[in-house]
């Protein structure tokens, strides 16, 4: 039998996902920005202005007020509370990709309850499968990482340094948005870099946010992958972001690429979930989403991987592997250095 406080700390997590979800429209129809600019608005001028049904904000609204996103400072007009501020994804440190993370391992799940019976593992499609969540994809990402990147791989990690000082070349393999090579080039001026992504949404957004940021004539983006390497010649330092999981099925042959598109003495850095060995650790609240996650990736056809996984294939390839505990162990950077 259930008891009454298990219930209520079920409801508790249900009204959790609920903001989420609720948060998540927000963000993607552009209310929450559209309210920051110009509030108090009713939910008619504010669908006016983002160009919406104004049946569905007028809905949007009343959810969001239930939920706190939202206060109603005259009557029928709304402006964003602190929470609501909050999501929005200029906001220092925004809980923005928690809302994106939410819809997304919604739709993952359902796509694991309907094919557990299966067996079917469709692959990297079906991150496209819902069109509001691509487009966030990338800047989802970007948020959660980047500042883990600067805070502590950068200090970490030699292999970047070394690059900026003979002004060499960075690959970055499954780019998404840009950000990784778009934060070293902030870092490191002499750093010159290329990413190449399979999805086209990404590379748009790539090559604009690095216009933006004045880093177009160090930084070029092209549609690609470990498979279609289009870079001719070799270079000093090959970067793949949680993307080695996706395609360790092929391991031998990819360890083979990123060796020999590296110059004598170049690198490959590699960043990946740390997947533990003892599977209590997956108990720890900062490692639950791994485990869930990790579901996740199985529809995609791909698993988590432990960094002594990782170092091994490195050796056979006859690279001799470093390794870095990043983010209090739940992320793990290894570098694989080929012989000068």
């Amino acid at each position: 039998m259930v008891d009454s406080t298990m219930r209520q700390q079920v409801l508790q997590r249900l009204q959790g996902t609920l903001v989420l979800n609720i948060a998540y429209i927000g963000v993607v129809n552009g209310l929450l920005e559209a309210l920051a600019k110009d509030a108090p608005a009713t939910p008619q001028v504010l669908a006016e202005r983002t160009g919406k049904d104004p049946g569905y904000v007028v809905r949007w609204c009343d959810s969001a007020y239930a939920f706190e996103l939202l206060e109603e400072v005259e009557p029928g007009a709304f402006a964003l509370s602190a929470l609501g501020e909050a999501f929005r994804p200029d906001t220092p440190d925004t809980l923005m990709p928690l809302a994106v993370q939410a819809v997304l391992s919604t739709h993952l799940g359902e796509r694991a309850a309907g094919l557990m019976a299966t067996g079917e593992r469709p692959g990297e499609r079906v991150l496209a499968e819902r069109e509001t969540v691509l487009p966030w994809f990338g800047p989802m990402l970007e948020h959660q990482f980047a500042p883990l990147l600067e805070r502590e791989v950068l200090e970490r990690v030699p292999a970047f340094r070394e690059v900026d000082e003979r002004a060499g070349v960075a690959v970055d393999l499954g780019c998404g948005n840009g950000w990784y090579l778009r934060r070293l080039a902030h870092r490191f001026p002499r750093l010159r870099g290329v990413g190449l992504d399979g999805f086209e949404e990404n590379i748009r957004q790539a090559q604009d946010l690095a216009q933006a940021e004045g880093l177009d004539d160090r930084l070029r983006f092209e549609t690609g992958d470990i498979h279609h390497f289009g870079i001719a010649e070799p270079v000093d330092l090959v970067a793949m972001n949680r993307a080695l999981h996706h395609v360790w099925d092929r391991k031998e042959t990819v360890f083979q690429t990123l060796r020999s598109h590296l110059k004598p003495g170049g690198v490959a850095v590699i960043w990946e979930p740390d997947w533990p060995a003892d599977r209590a650790r997956l108990r720890d609240p900062m490692r639950r989403a791994m485990a869930f996650q990790n579901l996740g990736e199985h529809v995609q056809g791909n698993h988590f991987l432990g960094a002594d996984q990782i170092a091994e294939q490195f050796r056979q390839v006859d690279m001799e592997p470093e390794v870095y505990p990043v983010a209090e162990g739940r992320d793990v950077i290894v570098v694989g250095r080929r012989p000068s």
